[in-house]
């Protein structure tokens, strides 16, 4: 099974290597999370979804080219109109649900820099591998003068435990690498360049493959467990907040 939609190979493809599958942003670039990028992902999960085999005993893998995993939010993009940024945070909310309400283990790969909406694409997995020789974890809201959302801290405190470690992460704006993700809790281990990281989300996508769960149990466990993530993601804090502007000038 490999992702070869006309417009889309370009962002990220979609293949299948025994009961493994392998979701990769593609190209150079800092795979800033917009619309078209976020699009092409949902199409992708969407196909992985209606394979027969999908439910059966696999797992996925999340990688990335370049020196990126993904630099977050295209606020350049975003930022130019209200309706804009209202499409791009229901669209990441929308990436989000459907990863977690996947019936596999997911497992992101990161071998490059993951940064705010980046680090929540990665924190989104069941599980996060990460380079140690190169990139960074980074929540940038402090540094660039942003509130973090929401459903950001939900999905972190799902994540981290540690409320120090979420401190660091998030109002120091602390750039953490791999063996700092590991001390942290927040990686599940560091590997030496990009191919050992792979490697290492491969055997371990096999390991809980070897485990020979049911799909729909592993993925219904999941959505309890995940219950305030996905709770939270259901609400559009965007929209929100230009609906209470509308109303205090009535």
């Amino acid at each position: 099974m490999e992702d070869k939609k006309h417009g889309e190979e370009q962002l990220c493809t979609l293949e299948k290597r025994g009961n493994l599958f392998f979701l990769t942003l593609t190209g150079a670039g800092e795979h800033r999370l917009n619309p078209n990028l976020i699009s092409s992902l949902r199409s992708a999960l969407s196909r992985l979804q209606s394979d027969p085999s999908a439910s059966s005993s696999s797992a996925l893998i999340t990688a990335a080219q370049g020196k990126f995993f993904s630099s977050g939010f295209d606020l350049d993009w975003a930022q130019s109109s209200e309706p804009r940024l209202q499409l791009m945070s229901s669209s990441l909310r929308s990436l989000v649900h459907d990863l977690i309400c996947l019936p596999m283990p997911t497992i992101a790969a990161v071998t490059g820099h993951a940064s705010a909406a980046g680090m929540m694409l990665a924190l989104s997995h069941d599980y996060v591998v990460m380079r140690r020789d190169r990139g960074f974890l980074y929540m940038s809201e402090m540094d660039i003068g942003l509130v973090v959302t929401n459903w950001f801290m939900v999905l972190m405190r799902s994540k981290i435990g540690d409320p120090r470690a979420r401190r660091e992460a998030v109002m120091r704006a602390a750039k953490l690498t791999a063996e700092d993700g590991v001390r942290m809790g927040i990686v599940d281990s560091a590997h030496d360049g990009a191919e050992a990281t792979v490697a290492a989300a491969v055997e371990l996508g096999e390991a809980l493959v070897a485990r020979k769960w049911d799909g729909h149990v592993y993925g219904g466990n999941l959505r309890v467990v995940l219950r305030e993530v996905l709770e939270a993601v259901g609400y559009d804090e965007a929209v929100e907040e230009v609906a209470d502007k509308a109303r205090s000038k009535l």
